[in-house]
């Protein structure tokens, strides 16, 4: 079960590390422009770049504790944050009706909640 919460620890934590990479790096306008980010039309810088600052800290909280021997409570936490960060991901597309990013919101939810669920009872 080890090895299984790893694998999935570092999938989204590549996953998080990327997405909030981009929108703590990239402009608001240029994202949204690009089609694939049509919510940040409607969202201000600031709150883009808290999404994705919140991303990259989930990431490091889902991988770092662990090796470094530091708060390991940390990792389930990171995981259980990540997991309100697909809900209101949900709710947003959901409001905008948006149904493309719904099933990989799913997927990112469920696996989160893997991890958190794993991690608390390990």
């Amino acid at each position: 079960m080890n090895i299984a919460l790893w694998v999935v620890q570092v999938l989204l934590a590549l996953v998080y590390l990327a997405a909030g990479g981009i929108k703590v790096v990239r402009p608001r306008e240029q994202l949204a422009a690009s089609g694939r980010f049509d919510w940040m039309k409607d969202t201000s810088d600031a709150g883009v770049k808290a999404v994705g600052a919140v991303e990259i800290l989930g990431a490091l909280g889902l991988v770092l504790p662990e090796p470094t021997g530091i708060a390991l409570i940390l990792t389930p936490i990171a995981a259980v944050g990540l997991v309100v960060v697909q809900i209101g991901a949900i709710r947003v597309h959901l409001r905008r009706d948006e149904r493309q990013p719904l099933p990989a919101n799913g997927i990112l939810l469920l696996l989160a909640a893997f991890v958190a669920v794993g991690r608390f009872l390990g």
